[in-house]
């Protein structure tokens, strides 16, 4: 990865210290993205085998970008803005993440190590492996200080909570904005649009809505949806907001909840797809939109329209594509003149993605030179927080995935939760703004 020739226009230069060397970064930007964007793509090594571990996801959803920051442990680094002087520790490390001697472990046991059982039923052997166990079990460190005092809870009420600022969000808080109902909506980004906003442009989407077009003081941003709770006074949205003081826990009481949450990037099963290096397609268009970091060399392997979306919208900026491989099908006419029928994928590098191989159609073995290898496939809904407020979740067998069951209008099992967007099992942008629509006017309707 590296920056964009028009990366200094985003904001102020800094440095940030990692274990003692000065990295350049700029002011606000995750600090995930300041160091791959610096040359340094090891953020940590894995607990059990060691391997070494860089960001993925950019949505905190794979844990591969967990620090230490600032003393504080387990920090998920595509979340932290990056600010000046700011110290980085890399975990799970002995000496360094760049040479650690427990990486051995995995050249040692190269079919899989079972240490539960393994020197079981030897005294002195099996005292020692507990504690070796003990050890390399866990993340990071405790922190050598205690931690600040968090802001005191804050109560609100409102008739409508809303999670998600993406093309369904906006297009049900727009609606709900000229129908004059009140509502809070909450976007653990720090703007809204989604992947309007930093995904691959997609045709026909819906332009992205400004937040001061909407209800006043409605919108919060850089705000995470913790769960769904009832206690003595009802139902309530749990939610953890970031503030000056610190992160405040709002407790958000509604009549209704409307679930736009979207999904997480998944990867999918070939070997080496943990080597950093290797990142999920919504993970490198965010990069390159919001903080023009882009790979020099990429080759991108999954299937869906947003796999040649993504392609496209590379080469515009300037990234050579060494490849586009459809791991599901036959590249669709137009998808990119590169585009090819694949199959078992495989990530070469040390350290870093290095290469790329697959198996052609017509069975031959071909590998090509790259410094990324982006996994573009269609997302996992965030169902999580539906189920929890009584939704019913179901398995779709034929596009592999757990999705939120609901009618044509939003309404789920639960009365007052309804869900649109990639939560109901995805769709194009504009699909997605439909059914955020559609939501919010059968929820209006529910209203007492």
């Amino acid at each position: 990865m590296r920056r964009l020739p028009d990366a200094s226009l985003r904001g102020k230069a800094i440095t940030v210290d990692l274990e003692g060397e000065s990295i350049p970064a700029i002011e606000g930007e995750p600090v995930a993205c300041s160091l791959v964007a610096a040359g340094e793509p090891t953020l940590a090594r894995s607990v059990k085998y060691h391997r070494p571990r860089g960001p993925f996801c950019f949505a905190a959803a794979c844990s591969q970008c967990l620090m230490r920051v600032d003393g504080l442990p387990n920090v998920y680094t595509c979340r932290t803005p990056a600010r000046e002087g700011m110290k980085l520790e890399r975990q799970n490390a002995f000496p360094s993440a760049k040479v650690d001697v427990f990486e051995t472990i995995d050249w040692f046991f190269p079919k899989g190590l079972d240490h539960h059982e393994m020197f079981a039923g030897v005294p002195v052997a099996e005292t020692v492996m507990a504690k070796v166990a003990r050890q390399l079990a866990g993340l990071g460190l405790l922190p050598k200080e205690e931690a600040p005092v968090p802001p005191r809870a804050r109560t609100l009420r409102t008739r409508v909570a809303m999670v998600g600022g993406g093309a369904a969000g906006l297009a049900a808080a727009r609606e709900l904005t000229e129908q004059g109902i009140p509502f809070l909506l909450f976007e653990r980004e720090e703007h809204l649009g989604g992947r309007l906003a930093h995904g691959a442009p997609e045709k026909d989407a819906p332009a992205i809505t400004d937040a001061g077009s909407l209800a006043k003081d409605s919108v919060f941003t850089r705000a995470t949806a913790l769960g769904l709770y009832d206690d003595e006074d009802g139902r309530y949205l749990a939610v953890g907001a970031w503030e000056p003081g610190g992160v405040r826990l709002l407790k958000v009481y509604a009549e209704r909840f409307l679930l736009t949450p979207g999904g997480h990037p998944p990867t999918i099963p070939f070997e080496n797809n943990d080597l950093p290096g290797v990142y999920a397609g919504r993970a490198a268009s965010l990069l390159l939109r919001q903080y023009a970091v882009a790979p020099e060399v990429a080759a991108l392997v999954g299937w869906g329209d947003e796999l040649y979306a993504l392609a496209r919208l590379l080469e515009e900026h300037g990234v050579e594509v060494a490849a586009v491989v459809d791991l599901q099908g036959s590249p669709p006419s137009g998808g990119h003149a590169l585009a090819t029928r694949g199959s078992e994928p495989k990530a070469h590098g040390l350290r870093h993605v290095s290469a790329f191989s697959f198996t052609t159609s017509d069975g031959s073995r071909r590998k090509l030179d790259c410094d990324a290898v982006l996994v573009s496939v269609p997302v996992s809904p965030s169902f999580e927080l539906a189920r929890q407020g009584g939704a019913k979740v179901s398995f779709d067998a034929g596009r592999g995935l757990f999705r939120v069951e609901a009618d044509g209008q939003g309404r789920t099992e639960a009365q007052d939760v309804y869900v649109a967007g990639d939560v109901t099992g995805g769709g194009n942008a504009r699909q997605a703004a439909e059914a955020g629509q559609r939501a919010a006017r059968a929820l209006v309707g529910g209203l007492s």
